[in-house]
Parts: structure tokens; sequence; C-alpha cells
């Protein structure tokens, strides 16, 4: 049973721009121009959290002529929701066993 969580995919969706990015292509493909509309955040600041995403990842891209657009990659949320569920399972084995560690 896997109890860690990929800590450096927590790390890049713990920015709320990114998170909110995230959310936000869960739902449709967008491209530059709709994230900025959306989030209200500054173009070269909304294509730096995009380059980590996509370095994470977590989007891939689709040319579309002068355009491009972002599309969420569930596989990668699911194998996060995964190891969250993983290590809930082992937290719910240790509260049911009472298992603590004794102190020296």
């Amino acid at each position: 049973m896997m109890t860690s969580v990929d800590t450096d995919l927590i790390r890049v969706l713990a920015d709320p721009l990114r998170l909110r990015i995230v959310t936000l292509l869960a739902r449709e493909t967008l491209c530059t121009t709709h994230l900025v509309e959306e989030t209200g955040a500054k173009q070269t600041n909304l294509s730096n959290h995009l380059k980590v995403l996509r370095e994470a990842g977590v989007v891939e891209t689709e040319p579309c002529g002068r355009f491009t657009y972002y599309r969420l990659k569930p596989e990668v949320l699911d194998s996060l929701a995964g190891q969250f569920a993983d290590l809930a399972k082992a937290a719910h084995a240790t509260a049911e066993a009472n298992t603590k560690r004794s102190c020296p």
C-alpha cells in the first residue's frame, strides 16, 4: 500500500492561480486569451504558470492557428487522487488499530 503523495505535484497545484487554471481546464479546453479573461491575470504571468503546469505534465498543448489551446491531462489527477486514497486507507487502518509508537 502506497502511503506517500507526489510532493512535487502538490507544490505545483498549491499555487492559487495554477489551481484556478486546472479547475477551468477540467471543464473545457481553453486558449491563453480565455484563461486571461477568466482569471484576470496578466498574460505573461499566466504564461509562466502554464509553463510550470506543462513541465509538471498536468496540461498539454494543442496549436490552433496563432493560438495555443491547453487541455488538462486527467490521468495526472487520477494518479494524485489514487495516492491520496491510499494515504486515507492507511490513516483509517492506523486509527482502527490505535497504532502508536512508544516514546523512548
